[in-house]
């Protein structure tokens, strides 16, 4: 009894518990992207859920982190006395860590606390432990289709922040600092390079996929009652964010040193 009690009170064994079942259920979720019956129907409409909730967010969100960077950027540039690569430097910061991030963020913040407190109403009601009982799995008939649709949405939320960003940095620059358009979209042409489109993708999708993950996990797994739903949503947004910004920095790094910039 000393020994098992010793063993559960050990500093950081719940943190490494959780992360373990975690990373179980990310690993059901994929061997669940194989396995049929897919719920295509389910999917469609969580595809349309989190897309509705998002997308007006995140537009209006990549408008000033796209003027913000322009900003900051031309300033320094300017002091520096290279304007001429303000629009490489602006659009490539966009492409490459402000639309994965702000994608994420927003996809995590709208969409996937909603999707935890939807799976976590089902639990606390006992809806997930009727589905078991009946053999239905709740990671395929649920989960799956969640998170599937939180990766489609990520991936083409990231294309319109970047649009929208690359689009207000070209007209705070051009507009607001008197920068020239030919030296902008020269400057962008000279050192963007297709792998930093990739790489904004992927990032996307992975993240979409944490976020997917993370806000089922917290939704299968609430304590009881009301408001045990609503601690695994705040959770849920929590434990994404800073996953994010590890698996970001983690991304970036191996980009950088596996894909060498171009011109050198």
């Amino acid at each position: 009894m000393t020994v098992r009690s010793t063993r559960s009170s050990f500093p950081g064994a719940g943190a490494l518990r959780e992360t373990g079942r975690m990373f179980a259920l990310g690993l059901d979720v994929v061997r669940g992207f194989f396995q049929r019956p897919f719920q295509f129907r389910e999917f469609i409409q969580q595809s349309w859920f989190i897309a509705s909730v998002s997308i007006l967010p995140t537009a209006l969100v990549a408008i000033p982190f796209g003027a913000v960077i322009a900003l900051q950027l031309g300033s320094l540039v300017t002091q520096l006395g290279a304007q001429s690569f303000m629009g490489a430097a602006s659009v490539l910061a966009i492409i490459q860590q402000a639309a994965p991030l702000v994608t994420a963020l927003l996809v995590a913040g709208a969409g996937g606390s909603a999707m935890c407190a939807d799976i976590g109403a089902r639990t606390i009601r006992e809806e997930i432990d009727a589905m078991e009982v009946l053999g239905v799995s709740a990671v395929q008939r649920l989960v799956v289709p969640r998170v599937l649709a939180s990766m489609l949405v990520a991936v083409l939320l990231n294309g319109l922040v970047s649009v929208v960003g690359v689009l207000g940095g070209y007209f705070f620059n051009v507009i607001l600092q008197g920068g020239t358009p030919g030296a902008y979209l020269a400057g962008f042409s000279a050192l963007a390079q297709l792998p930093d489109l990739w790489i904004s993708e992927i990032k996307a999708l992975i993240f979409g996929f944490i976020a997917g993950v993370v806000a089922c996990y917290r939704g299968l797994n609430p304590s009881p009652g009301p408001k045990g739903v609503g601690d695994a949503v705040n959770q849920s947004v929590v434990i994404t964010f800073l996953l994010l910004f590890f698996v970001n920095f983690v991304l970036t790094t191996v980009y950088l040193t596996v894909v060498p910039a171009k011109g050198s």
